[in-house]
């Protein structure tokens, strides 16, 4: 379990450097050369993409930047942009200019020779957000839990609409199998939706953290069910943009879920287009990396309650929001209302849900 009392101190001084930086969407990146003096020593992160999710340049960049630089560390955080050669050529332009520590957002498993080179010059490794296969620690939400509480969106949804799920069509619209939590995000969403009374899903699309191909890969099964479909079940909000987009289109409104409250997701949600979506997209988890790193620079072992495939696994919970709970978003500064509310439509939905 986390050490409450220090990741809150953390993040109360983390998010005030972010604030005073104005770096929520810097893509600066920070190198050896930047180091001082008094540097205790280099941490390496290597991010995947930025299509897959806004979070990894908006949040986790200058949340880990500020974070590690505020315990006296010097940062290297560079992003793959989607390629695996170019995040195999990071990790070893990183490693032979030396690193005390790496976190690695995995990439289509990109992430595994790097992790096994810095394991062999006894370098520790974090995995954040998605396992990785020789990390030394993982630090991410509880996926299972996410896709339980995304299944169970498009389940109350349905119910709310008086509708029967067991005679229900719903498609599910997963991420790219590639990824470590995509099989835990589609069985915690299976297992709430067939709870809640679903047989089988009507259909399944090819995994995808691409947008623009989930989208197109969702018409194409809507086309071939005939347009029955009665909810889908979506693994982040950027996959479910491109299915709205497509339900738009042939002008159907059903329940939607998704993951990382982005501005994008939270507009959908705010116009009853989107069922709902799950918080990750705040400072919560590069926090919890931040805690684990620096216990580990410190010589200290981090605490943890248990393993995911052997790894020790520091579980940080999701939190489900609501059009009614966007509010409270806004009131912790994780979502800017000036970013929400920017039609004549979404100013109305603002105005309904005190978003403001």
């Amino acid at each position: 379990m986390l050490r409450k009392p220090s990741l809150k101190l953390l993040a109360l001084g983390v998010v005030s450097l972010v604030l005073i930086s104005g770096c929520s969407a810097s893509k600066s990146t920070s190198t050896a050369s930047d180091a001082s003096t008094t540097s205790k020593g280099r941490v390496c992160v290597i991010l995947p993409d930025s299509a897959s999710s806004p979070i990894w340049e908006n949040v986790h960049r200058p949340v880990l930047k500020a974070g590690f630089e505020a315990a006296g560390y010097t940062t290297d955080i560079q992003n793959a942009n989607g390629d695996t050669n170019k995040f195999a050529t990071i990790g070893a332009q990183q490693l032979s200019s030396g690193c005390k520590l790496m976190l690695i957002v995995d990439l289509e498993g990109a992430g595994i020779q790097i992790a096994a080179k810095a394991k062999a010059q006894k370098i520790p490794v974090i995995a954040l957000d998605r396992p990785l296969v020789g990390a030394d620690y993982f630090v991410s939400y509880d996926n299972y839990k996410i896709g339980q509480i995304q299944g169970q969106l498009v389940a109350d949804a349905l119910k709310a609409e008086g509708k029967d799920i067991s005679k229900m069509n719903v498609v599910y619209v997963g991420g790219d199998p590639t990824d470590g939590t995509v099989k835990l995000l589609r069985g915690g969403a299976n297992q709430a939706l067939t709870a809640a009374g679903l047989v089988k899903p009507a259909g399944e699309t090819q995994g995808t953290w691409d947008g623009a191909k989930a989208g197109t890969y969702f018409e194409q099964m809507y086309t071939r069910l005939n347009g029955k479909v009665d909810g889908v079940w979506v693994a982040n909000d950027t996959n479910a943009a491109a299915v709205i987009t497509i339900l738009d289109k042939y002008g159907k409104k059903i329940p939607v879920s998704g993951q990382d409250s982005t501005d994008a997701g939270l507009q959908n949600v705010l116009l009853g287009k989107q069922s709902g979506t799950v918080n990750t997209s705040g400072h919560a988890e590069p926090l919890a990396a931040i805690t684990v790193g620096v216990d580990i620079l410190t010589g200290k072992v981090p605490a943890y309650t248990e393993k995911q495939d052997g790894v020790p696994f520091i579980k940080v919970d999701p939190q489900v929001v609501h059009a009614e709970t966007i509010k409270e978003l806004i009131a912790s500064g994780q979502a800017v209302a000036a970013n929400l509310c920017t039609t004549p439509e979404l100013k109305t939905a603002c105005t309904k849900y005190g978003v403001k």
